[in-house]
């Protein structure tokens, strides 16, 4: 019975040794969910690659194939034809079924991976037998063994045979929940989104954390993080996202500590704050989207004051990328436009002219020995909001 399929090549998976067969159901419960509104699949796990089948009638492929694309765990993916174990039927369906990519490429040439060994062709004679079909059917195509365009491969398995052209590159990583959950500060600009995305790729469930201070921050700032976020759960899975009032403490060290000091206490208190959540989340680390010198508050020094603040480890997956770097990241996973959006967030409010760049964590707790700490964080916990951002 022919069916298009999508066949799934897990990569770094294959290095799990005894505890592979968890990775890949859990990469498996992942694609389910991801694709489960678009219809039902049955799902096949065999010689290093997971089988997606269609079993619901007039699915659309090219929105499983998207989805399928961003689901971390995923190496390499490409949608086949399954079709009987017959060469008629294979010669036939392979020219039919890859016309759109062999009209217009120059050069192709032929795999065949025979698993089953009591096929009656060896593959060196199946790919001569398909690759002759298709010159028939494509006579401007020449064969290319060493750097084809298209490269054709006919998997020969116990049960069926599947045809395919080129492989398409998944997200790659480990799948998400095999590493456990963190909690990222997200603000709306380009780096905490990249971060998020970085670190979701090796295998953790995302909770987010945003500190908005109305007046000084608009609706529509906070919009754009539930946007930024959901361009980044597109790839994890949903991401429960903590929207924390900031103002009161904002003013509060304003009004009270050194003005060089406003942007590196704010950040303890985003710390504290952070941690706080993550804590009763179960979350095990805080994320940010420091680079190192990019600006005052991300010099090494003023790092070492903020981690202080932290009760639990803080991942800077972009600690040594610079801005051209973080940029290409964000423009591929979508979030850079957005990013870019006029709509400022908490950290551009009483931003001091001269901000401390060496600062010491003595300067810093006596400076704050002038605020109600506990009852500002108190407040600010209270003044929370809690949301699902989903894919």
């Amino acid at each position: 019975m022919q069916k298009e399929i999508i066949l799934i090549k897990n990569g770094e998976l294959a290095l799990k040794g005894l505890n592979r067969a968890t990775f890949e159901d859990v990469l498996i419960k992942n694609i389910r969910k991801r694709i489960k509104p678009l219809g039902d699949f049955e799902y096949r796990k065999e010689q290093s690659t997971v089988s997606v089948i269609p079993v619901s009638e007039a699915v659309d492929m090219d929105e499983v194939s998207e989805r399928v694309g961003r689901v971390f765990g995923i190496a390499r993916y490409s949608r086949a034809l399954q079709v009987q174990k017959d060469m008629d039927e294979i010669k036939k369906n392979a020219p039919a079924y890859l016309e759109n990519q062999l009209m217009f490429a120059k050069t192709f040439k032929v795999e065949a991976k025979r698993s089953d060994k009591k096929f009656p062709l060896t593959s060196p004679e199946i790919s001569a037998e398909v690759g002759g079909a298709i010159l028939s059917a494509f006579p401007h195509l020449k064969v290319d063994v060493r750097n084809p365009e298209i490269v054709v491969t006919v998997e020969i398995r116990e049960k069926f045979a599947f045809i395919r052209g080129n492989q398409l590159k998944g997200a790659g990583g480990l799948p998400t929940g095999t590493s456990g959950k963190a909690t990222v500060l997200i603000s709306g600009g380009i780096d905490s989104p990249v971060a998020a995305f970085m670190m979701a790729k090796r295998g953790l469930v995302l909770n987010a954390v945003h500190f908005a201070s109305p007046p000084y921050t608009s609706p529509q700032s906070e919009d754009k993080v539930h946007r930024l976020l959901k361009k980044v759960a597109s790839y994890s899975g949903n991401i429960t996202l903590f929207t924390v009032g900031f103002t009161e403490i904002q003013e509060a060290i304003r009004d009270n500590c050194p003005e060089d000091m406003f942007t590196l206490i704010m950040r303890r208190f985003m710390m504290r704050i952070a941690s706080s959540i993550a804590e009763k989340e179960d979350s095990k680390a805080l994320i940010t989207g420091e680079s190192l010198g990019q600006v005052a508050s991300q010099t090494l020094s003023a790092i070492a004051c903020t981690d202080a603040a932290a009760s639990m480890p803080v991942f800077r997956p972009l600690i040594g990328n610079d801005k051209d770097e973080i940029i290409t990241v964000s423009r591929k996973i979508d979030t850079f436009d957005i990013s870019i959006e006029p709509f400022e967030d908490c950290c551009t409010v009483f931003t001091p002219k001269h901000p401390k760049t060496k600062p010491t964590l003595q300067m810093l707790t006596e400076a704050e020995q002038n605020l109600d700490t506990d009852a500002l964080l108190q407040r600010a916990l209270e003044n929370t909001k809690v949301t699902v951002v989903g894919f």
